[in-house]
């Protein structure tokens, strides 16, 4: 059993002791800390607070209890149900609600679940936040209502409309142009809440051939429900088989999402955000960002514009306050995850959805043909085992004297930019590694980049 609490919430496989996998005891202990946070940051005020969750099997279990400890607290609770991540975060804000819990173990297998919390803009809150949940978590200074003060609960399964709105409202949404090219498109929503959401917006955008597996949100997994090309066989082969112009595919939270072009080929997790940056930059000329660990298209993409590409360090968190500090008009991280401000500051797969669909209609091109389009990088990954002794940060900085005649990015870790590859070299925060991520202009070269910086790490160890 294992359980992770961190500054962004709390994840968990379910069962077991107290304290070692997400129990119905942890599940309680973390909703009363975060909602007595709410609490001190809202005094004499009635607070409110969004919680949605996807389909996994103990998601009914795990909202039933977070649901009763904030009402036991005397905090009011908007219940989505079903949901995605990024529809709770266009819900918190739409509520004006103090906060907002999104139950989901992403793409995590199905033994887990996790409470991942919003502040009251509808984003992750911060990481001095998450610290003083933990605290309180950790202190069990909870003090619960008395019964006429009790929460309200009220369900509301509207926000799956409201959410499908708010994007057709978009300026760079395109739904004419997308119904004139009469798309056949193939969903793999992991039998989760993708299966409602996605298809729905689909239908809105006017897309009439829509054929849909692994879409019925039973929480029972079919395959890893991470979006990587080894898990997404049936739906390359259902793509060949029906002559689809496009497969599409989500994480259980839809806020990753990753395409499969028209010969059941990858269009490439990494180019989901670049092919979305295009766009918008062809309408909206604007500054970009990217975890670090992302692909440089990015980069060469926003400079074809004439634009100015930003790196922030790894977590989404982190890629929203760069985006806020630099002005970004569009932004996310390597994994399928599109952030646009125009609509919220958080990964959503829907609004990525619609804007690649727009740019995919425009362009009039094949996915296979979109994806040729855009500079060829592959990222390599691998990681170095620590022992006690060794000082990991000792040795990233005498990597970065090594290297310091080259372009280096030291926001998180150290990213050293050689020509058009570069290697990006940080310390785990749950894990006694340092993950080396590599990237050039194919498997073969990033593979060598990666065992070259191995090597040199190996040897000043």
């Amino acid at each position: 059993m294992t359980l992770i609490k961190s500054i962004s919430g709390i994840r968990g496989t379910i069962g077991g002791q107290v304290g070692e996998g997400l129990t119905p005891v942890d599940a309680v202990k973390f909703a009363a800390a975060y909602g007595t946070w709410l609490l001190q940051r809202n005094p004499n005020k009635k607070v409110k607070v969004v919680v949605g969750r996807d389909a996994r099997i103990s998601g009914e279990m795990i909202s039933n209890l977070v649901v009763s400890t904030l009402s036991g607290l005397g905090i009011d609770v908007i219940n989505l149900g079903l949901s995605t991540t990024p529809t709770v975060e266009v819900a918190v804000p739409m509520e004006r609600a103090q906060g907002g819990i999104i139950l989901t173990a992403s793409h995590n297998p199905k033994q887990w679940n996790a409470l991942k919390l919003l502040n009251e803009k509808g984003e992750f809150i911060s990481g001095e936040d998450g610290k003083e949940v933990l605290g309180i978590a950790e202190n069990e200074s909870f003090s619960f209502a008395e019964v006429d003060d009790l929460g309200k609960i009220q369900y509301n399964d509207s926000y799956l409309q409201k959410h499908i709105d708010e994007i057709l409202k978009l300026d760079l949404v395109n739904k004419e142009n997308i119904e004139k090219a009469n798309f056949t498109v193939v969903v793999d929503a992991v039998n989760s809440t993708g299966g409602i959401f996605v298809p729905a917006l689909l239908e809105a955008l006017g897309v009439k051939n829509i054929i849909p597996i692994y879409c019925e949100p039973t929480g029972e997994f079919p395959h890893n429900p991470e979006p990587l090309p080894e898990h997404l066989a049936d739906l390359s082969d259902k793509i060949m088989s029906t002559g689809a112009d496009l497969g599409i595919t989500v994480d259980p939270d839809v806020d990753r999402l990753a395409l499969v072009c028209e010969d059941g080929s990858m269009f490439g997790e990494e180019y989901t955000l670049v092919a979305v940056a295009d766009y918008v930059l062809s309408k909206t000329p604007g500054n970009t960002v990217s975890n670090l660990s992302s692909t440089r298209a990015l980069r060469d993409i926003t400079e074809q514009y004439g634009q100015s590409y930003y790196a922030a360090a790894v977590g989404e968190v982190n890629v929203v306050a760069r985006m806020k500090e630099v002005n970004a008009v569009i932004g996310g991280e390597g994994n399928g995850g599109v952030i646009y401000p125009k609509l919220h500051y958080g990964r959503d797969s829907l609004v990525g959805i619609a804007l690649f669909l727009s740019l995919l209609a425009k362009r009039r091109l094949k996915a296979s043909e979109l994806r040729d389009s855009y500079p060829k990088y592959v990222i390599a990954k691998n990681k170095i085992q620590l022992t006690p002794e060794i000082d990991a940060d000792e040795l990233l900085e005498k990597i970065k004297e090594k290297y310091q005649n080259k372009e280096i990015d030291t926001t998180d870790g150290v990213k050293i930019y050689i020509g058009k590859e570069w290697v990006h070299l940080r310390k785990s925060n749950t894990e006694p590694i340092i993950r080396i991520y590599s990237e050039s202009q194919s498997s073969e070269k990033a593979k060598e980049l990666g065992e070259r910086f191995i090597r040199e790490i190996k040897e000043l160890i």
